[in-house]
């Protein structure tokens, strides 16, 4: 008899252990920086930048393949640092900026300014990097960037959104970083966090040209009615310094590999959920929206493979990625997992033999410290029997509350790589 929850923890891990930076990171620095011996090696000097969940790990693959001299920075949220020898990580606060994070970006720029054509920098970026690699923009300050970052949080912005405007606060990001290296040659390598995977997003692209505007910022504001402070409001309405754009000669033809994305994390799953006798379904890699209204959908398809054996036949399992929201109007402890968790049990109600993960792949949900949590059949009756109503919790964005008082919560600590949202239900 197959036993589903072990089973969706091992293909969790095995998301995770897809988008490790020892794994996914080797072959291509073998590819792009011919490492393998005999090693051909710049002129000049090589300085690696880097910021995300991931950049410590990261950093520390390449230093222990890097065949010459290497120095750098990295900065990584609070607790997802490693030791390395030659490469400073900082650790900074995520989701909100500190100071940490800022005084690591003006470090960082500082480090890459005067190169010359025979240097070479090396980017790593990941999941998490935006908020991390904070620089405000001339005329704002930080708590400018940390109140404007608090207010899209809770909007249910994309992560596009998010991203465009704080590119358009940034004196580092949307490809400003790459722009203070001109004219050495810049490599990036980054591992992919977001729906679609462009690079522009990602991190918010410091390394790469940024197609977005000011005017688009502005109106990511008015659409989901964001407050913002005076500076910044004037700030965005000046718009006279655009982010660098495609074509800019500062960042010439951007040298840019996607190392790990959530389409290999799902990939890795499926192969577990073979060789267990399942048929993985994989819905898409990329799925937005708010996360109860995702859960309606996957609900709607659970039904379908129940009623009609469509799109699939059970026994099998739905796989999904990519970046939910969560529009944030009740007082409770939330992630946009365990909403979605929560409000996919409500939308099944009594559907049987249906069984649910979902976390995030860095390890944390949101900003509590549960990666996710799991659903079982008797998720509904046993909270009934303790005297949860699921809808109170829901609207009170409180399903990390209601999960822990089932004892579902799923918890990894940080694992150290970001390719966002995992999802995956069996079915039959």
């Amino acid at each position: 008899m197959l036993e589903a929850q072990p089973l969706l923890q091992r293909m969790f891990e095995a998301a995770i252990a897809r988008a490790q930076p020892a794994i996914c990171l080797p072959p291509f620095l073998v590819d792009l920086l011919d490492v393998s011996p005999p090693p051909v090696r710049p002129a000049g000097r090589t300085i690696v930048v880097g910021a995300g969940k991931a950049a410590a790990t990261m950093a520390k693959t390449v230093e222990d393949l890097w065949p010459g001299e290497i120095s750098g920075l990295v900065v990584t949220r609070h607790g997802h640092g490693v030791p390395t020898r030659r490469i400073e990580v900082v650790e900074a606060s995520h989701p909100v900026p500190d100071e940490n994070g800022s005084r690591a970006a003006e470090r960082m720029m500082a480090l890459v300014r005067g190169l010359n054509p025979d240097d070479r920098v090396l980017a790593l970026f990941s999941g998490g990097g935006s908020a991390l690699l904070t620089l405000a923009a001339p005329g704002l300050s930080l708590t400018d960037k940390q109140v404007v970052n608090r207010a899209l949080l809770k909007s249910g912005a994309t992560i596009s959104e998010l991203n465009c405007v704080r590119k358009h606060l940034s004196g580092i990001k949307g490809g400003r970083l790459a722009a203070a290296c001109h004219p050495a040659r810049v490599v990036t390598l980054v591992i992919s966090d977001v729906p679609g995977d462009d690079p522009s997003v990602i991190a918010s692209g410091p390394t790469v040209p940024d197609p977005t505007t000011f005017e688009q910022a502005r109106a990511v504001l008015a659409r989901h009615r964001v407050p913002v402070p005076a500076a910044v409001d004037q700030h965005l309405r000046n718009a006279g310094d655009e982010t660098p754009k495609p074509g800019d000669p500062r960042l010439s033809t951007p040298d840019v590999r996607v190392i790990a994305t959530a389409q290999d994390a799902l990939d890795a799953a499926a192969a577990v959920a073979r060789q267990a006798g399942l048929h993985p379904f994989i819905l898409s890699d990329s799925l937005e929206g708010e996360s109860r209204h995702v859960a309606s959908v996957h609900a709607g398809i659970v039904r379908q493979i129940l009623r009609h054996r469509q799109p699939v036949a059970p026994p099998c399992v739905l796989l999904s990625g990519g970046e939910t929201t969560v529009t944030v109007t009740g007082p409770g402890r939330g992630g946009r997992n365990v909403e979605f968790l929560l409000a996919l049990a409500i939308a099944l109600g009594p559907e049987t033999g249906v069984h649910a993960i979902a976390g995030d792949t860095d390890g944390i949900d949101g900003t509590e410290d549960n990666a996710g949590a799991r659903l079982t059949p008797d998720t509904l009756s046993r909270a009934r029997t303790l005297g949860l109503d699921p809808r109170a919790f829901l609207l009170d964005n409180d399903a990390y509350g209601f999960f822990s008082r089932l004892g579902d919560l799923v918890t990894t600590g940080p694992t150290l790589t970001n390719v966002n949202d995992f999802r995956a239900i069996v079915v039959g």
